[in-house]
């Protein structure tokens, strides 16, 4: 067991019938695991951290098969295991899902297996990463609204937004439609999208995934990334298509009015990072309750600075006003997701009128 460990730290060269194969420590514990009995390599799954198992899961889901002459190099390798004649090492979601539940049992063997699943349905879409948001929609257009939704449910949620951001209303209405009701997709589907990007995109074929779930949550974390005029297009959209819909997606997202919601802690460590003429203009027009939050957040000094700023600003157009609460609710999203503030949503959220 300890030579499986010390192996998964290593990258060695692998001879093959042809070339030398370079395989990652990782992989070649994978291969050893694959070509074990389930009881042994039961044994030797549970001697590793459920972070290094589960790495190692996604090596043998990826690796399905392996050489014969491959899979006997490794196992010459690690000498102990060494055994006569040609292997044919097998793996796979199957042998991967069955290795793990035997050998940290089914309930965490589930929390394990979704953390893999979502690990390799995100490494499908990977070759976009460093792609503008323009660039992504020149590569998506003329592609089916489902297609779409597919591989935005996967980018980046500000990459995604961008993309969003420029498509025909019509369209992005309907694209949003398909990212909140999209279900799972085989890992035939997902290879389909995926090469055909690539050959559009003059890059090389992608390897199998497995698959992907999409949902309304992906949505929503789209739209809190995206900028107040294409969030009000789209909401305003489905409201016109899916009504249910469009208030389902309004109850989750996060809004300048979900401030009242916060502990006065919370409150007061993200007004230390908003501008005083951002406060300003994000309050305009604004709930009463709303305002009351803000205020009894402030110090004195600050509460007599901002109302100074309220009046100088004077009448502004109602863009300038939601550009400002945008930019508060991405301070607030960013403390969320840092785990600096904690931020309750409901369906009983107010709106500002």
């Amino acid at each position: 067991m300890t030579e499986t460990a010390s192996m998964a730290t290593q990258k060695v060269a692998v001879p093959a019938p042809k070339a030398p194969v370079t395989l990652t420590g990782t992989q070649k514990v994978a291969v050893v695991l694959m070509n074990m009995d389930r009881q042994r390599a039961t044994e030797v799954m549970q001697q590793f951290t459920d972070s290094e198992a589960e790495v190692i899961a996604l090596e043998i889901m990826q690796l399905r098969k392996v050489d014969s002459e491959i899979a006997e190099a490794i196992m010459v390798e690690f000498h102990e295991m060494t055994q006569r004649g040609g292997r044919h090492a097998r793996g796979g979601q199957e042998f991967a899902m069955g290795l793990l539940e035997a050998s940290f049992g089914a309930e965490r063997s589930a929390g394990m297996m979704t953390r893999v699943a979502t690990s390799m349905a995100s490494k499908a879409f990977e070759f976009l990463d460093s792609s503008e948001s323009a660039n992504v929609l020149n590569l998506l257009d003329g592609e089916m609204p489902q297609t779409i939704a597919l591989v935005l449910a996967h980018l980046r949620r500000d990459q995604a937004s961008g993309v969003l951001s420029g498509m025909d209303p019509a369209l992005r209405t309907e694209v949003a439609r398909c990212i909140a009701t999209m279900g799972s997709a085989t890992p035939e589907a997902i290879r389909v999208v995926t090469e055909s990007l690539k050959q559009r995109a003059g890059t090389i074929a992608s390897r199998e995934v497995i698959e992907v779930i999409g949902g309304i949550q992906p949505l929503v974390d789209i739209l809190n990334q995206a900028d107040a005029a294409t969030e009000r297009a789209l909401l305003e959209g489905l409201e016109e298509s899916d009504p249910a819909l469009a208030q389902e997606v309004r109850s989750r997202m996060l809004t300048f009015v979900d401030i009242v919601k916060l502990e006065s802690r919370d409150v007061q460590e993200i007004l230390r990072g908003i501008d005083t003429t951002v406060l300003a203009m994000a309050m305009k027009s604004t709930s009463n309750a709303v305002t009351e939050v803000i205020r009894a957040n402030l110090s004195e000094r600050n509460r007599v600075v901002l109302d100074d700023e309220i009046k100088s600003l004077g009448p502004v157009r109602m863009s300038q006003v939601e550009d400002a609460r945008a930019s508060i609710v991405r301070a607030i999203r960013d403390m969320e997701a840092h785990g600096i503030i904690t931020v309750q949503r409901g369906l009983d959220d107010a709106y500002v009128s």
